[in-house]
């Protein structure tokens, strides 16, 4: 892992993987974040949702600019391992028993039906909408027993940060196993539904231009996002930039 902007990264994809296997093997309750410009944004002007993070085994890159950020200052080449990547990565290596939470049930419908081509094993596992509410109001308790009673290796959870991250990280103390990743629009992305936000061609995704694609669907939403993000570059790279001559 390697902590770039007061975020700890886990670039290493075989790592990841690993770290995951390990987490099931010993049984032990943990969450993962997928680190988009979103959060490294929230993460820079909120504290205590930067503990939040920190207080997850790592996070993924969702973002493809920090590996660009990283290379300008350090040198060093990293890659962008997107939460929707990740997410059939996982679903098509048939490994885990999976619950998925979040969002409208309609979408996790059409979400179970676009899986089961990818792996069978999803037409017996749990697709639930959690209720619309602040995060101090879900039933923590509850949904840990939901889980338990599951048998889910991997929880799914997809409700938009940074209400997500919050969400896994309240869940935990009340789980007595599994391994939670917060994925956003991924269950949107593989859904299928018209209606639904779509992920960018990947030629927009090589070239940096997904957040294009992102406003095209979304402006409302994304603009405020991409704007949120581009006005805290000058502070993360000077930052960043300060602590690299410290170092030598």
């Amino acid at each position: 892992m390697e902590k770039y902007f007061d975020i700890r990264y886990e670039f290493d994809k075989e790592q990841v993987h690993h770290s995951i296997a390990r987490q099931i093997e010993e049984k032990k309750p943990c969450y993962i974040c997928v680190a988009d410009g979103n959060i490294l944004t929230t993460v820079q002007r909120d504290p205590n949702y930067c503990k939040v993070i920190e207080e997850g085994i790592f996070s993924i890159c969702d973002s493809s600019w920090v590996p660009k950020f990283v290379k300008w200052i350090y040198g060093y080449k990293r890659q962008q391992y997107c939460g929707s990547d990740i997410f059939i990565d996982i679903v098509r290596s048939r490994k885990y028993r999976m619950i998925f939470l979040g969002t409208k049930q309609h979408i996790l419908d059409a979400l179970q039906n676009k899986l089961k081509p990818e792996n069978p094993d999803v037409a017996e596992m749990t697709f639930k909408e959690l209720p619309f509410c602040t995060v101090d109001r879900f039933d923590y308790q509850g949904i840990a027993e939901m889980i338990e009673k599951d048998g889910a290796d991997i929880i799914w959870v997809a409700l938009g940060a940074p209400k997500q991250e919050i969400f896994m990280n309240r869940l935990k103390p009340h789980l007595k196993r599994g391994v939670m990743i917060a994925v956003g629009a991924a269950f949107n992305f593989y859904s299928g539904l018209d209606n639904a936000p779509k992920r960018a061609p990947q030629w927009m995704v090589k070239n940096n231009l997904e957040f294009l694609y992102r406003i095209s669907q979304e402006p409302k939403k994304q603009l405020k996002r991409a704007w949120g993000f581009i006005s805290i570059i000058p502070k993360i790279l000077y930052k960043e930039y300060k602590i690299k001559r410290n170092k030598k």
